[in-house]
C-alpha cells in the first residue's frame, strides 16, 4: 500500500481502506489521554482544514490545543474550496491571521490539514511578520497534485486546473524553506495523497515526523495529536 516513488499516487488499495481506517481513527480517540505530554504557552494557533471541510473537522485538535494551554483559533472561512474560498492570492486567510494577530499581540502558530497546510505555508511565506511556526499534518505540498488521488475533486471543487500556470507557481511558492521554525507530519499508507511529498526532503530544516495513518481523519489520530504537542512544545 506504499508508493514506490513521489512521483506516483498510493495504490488503489490504499485508496479503497481509507473509510475503513479512518473508523479505526475515530475508535482509538477513546483511549487518548493528554497525560504527559508538554503544556501549552498560550500562544495563539490558527487551526485551518483539508478540502472540502470546514472547522468542524478540526475540533478535536482545536480542544486538545485549548486543554494544553494554547489559545487555538478556527479559520471561519466556512468550507475550504480553495481560491474560491480564500481569495486567489491567499488574501481571506491571511486577514483571518492578521486579525488574530491583532487581537493577541503576538505572531500566530499556523496548524493546516491537508490542503489547509498548503494554504499555511504560503501565508508564511507573504506575511513572515505574522508568523511564528508553520506545521503540516499530510499536506502534499512537495510535489505534484498528480502524486494523489484527489487531483479531480480538488480542480472540481476549486474550479482550477492542476496544469494551470498559477496553480504550478502557488505550488512551488508553498514548496519553497520557510524563514520560521516549521514541521511536517505524514503518512507512508495515506491513500489520498503520496506521503513522500507531504515533506521537505532529508536534512530540510522542516522537521519531518512519520505517522502511520490514513488520510481521511488523520488530525484525529492519537498519534498525530500527540506528535503536535511534541512539535509545538519544541518550539517554546
Amino acid at each position: 500500500m506504499i508508493p514506490k516513488t513521489a512521483a506516483e499516487p498510493p495504490p488503489r488499495l490504499a485508496f479503497a481502506l481509507e473509510g475503513a481506517r479512518a473508523a479505526i481513527t475515530v475508535a482509538q480517540l477513546t483511549r487518548f489521554r493528554l497525560a504527559g505530554l508538554p503544556r501549552g504557552d498560550g500562544r495563539p494557533v490558527l487551526v485551518s482544514p483539508g478540502l472540502g471541510n470546514t472547522d468542524r473537522s478540526n475540533f478535536v485538535l482545536r480542544t486538545m490545543l485549548k486543554r494544553l494551554g494554547y489559545r487555538p483559533y478556527p479559520w471561519q472561512l466556512g468550507r475550504n474550496f480553495g481560491v474560491r474560498t480564500v481569495g486567489p492570492e491567499c488574501e481571506k486567510l491571511i486577514a483571518r491571521v492578521e486579525e488574530i494577530h491583532a487581537e493577541t499581540g503576538e505572531q500566530v502558530t499556523l496548524i493546516g490539514v491537508s490542503l489547509g497546510g498548503i494554504m499555511s505555508r504560503i501565508v508564511a511565506h507573504r506575511r513572515p511578520d505574522l508568523v511564528r511556526g508553520v506545521l503540516t499534518v499530510s499536506s502534499p505540498f512537495a510535489g505534484p497534485p498528480s502524486a494523489t488521488n484527489v487531483w479531480r475533486p480538488f480542480q472540481l471543487l476549486t474550479g482550477e486546473k492542476i496544469t494551470d500556470p498559477v496553480v504550478v507557481g502557488r505550488l512551488e511558492e508553498a514548496a519553497r524553506p520557510l524563514p520560521m521554525p516549521s514541521a511536517a507530519i505524514w503518512s507512508r499508507s495515506d491513500g489520498f495523497v503520496n506521503g513522500l511529498i507531504c515533506r521537505e526532503a532529508e536534512g530540510a530544516a522542516c522537521r519531518a515526523v512519520e505517522v502511520r495513518s490514513s488520510h481521511l481523519f488523520v488530525q484525529m489520530k492519537p498519534q498525530v495529536l500527540r506528535a503536535v504537542a511534541e512539535i509545538l512544545g519544541g518550539w517554546a
